[in-house]
């Protein structure tokens, strides 16, 4: 772990906000990811926030400032358990988003069909998948954030786009090493 990191995370500790604010710019997109492998999008972006409200309040119990990335995770995924639990059946409202700034229908359709099939790998895989393909994140990144070693990360990228390309019947290409 740098000691940029651990720096960062006593700061935060001893309540500097610029500090957590600089940890929530290092590890947002890991956290969406995350998310997003587990959510529908709206609420993936939604819960963000409350992970990293949880993070914030909670971080002086992390004993291990190297493992913040692996904790940070764990909340995510037990957000999206509580999110489950507390669903309840409603009604998607239109967000009033102008026509002219819309993905067409069948886009739209075709991102909800890829995040399904994504949603539906080994946990490993779809995780990696989303960090790259949702958020953009290099293999270096993946691994720095989500304390794996780089070669996982790799591994993971490889397998999980084999079987989501057998889930979709198609070719889609990603560069599993950058």
């Amino acid at each position: 772990m740098s000691d940029s990191l651990q720096q960062l995370i006593r700061s935060a500790v001893a309540g500097d906000q610029r500090a957590f604010a600089a940890l929530h710019a290092r590890y947002a997109n890991m956290v969406h990811a995350i998310l997003l492998a587990r959510l529908p999008p709206a609420d993936a972006e939604d819960q963000v926030q409350e992970v990293f409200l949880i993070a914030w309040k909670k971080l002086s119990l992390l004993d291990d400032a190297a493992l913040f990335g692996a904790w940070l995770g764990t909340i995510a995924r037990n957000r999206a358990v509580d999110w489950y639990r507390r669903r309840r059946q409603t009604e998607s409202l239109e967000d009033g988003v102008p026509d002219s700034h819309r993905a067409s229908a069948s886009d739209v359709a075709d991102a909800r069909q890829v995040l399904a099939a994504i949603q539906r790998l080994p946990e490993a895989y779809r995780e990696t998948l989303v960090m790259r393909l949702c958020e953009g994140m290099s293999g270096p990144e993946i691994a720095e954030v989500t304390g794996l070693e780089h070669g996982s990360v790799r591994i993971n990228l490889h397998r999980g786009m084999k079987l989501l390309r057998e889930q979709l019947g198609i070719e889609v290409q990603v560069a599993a090493g950058d």
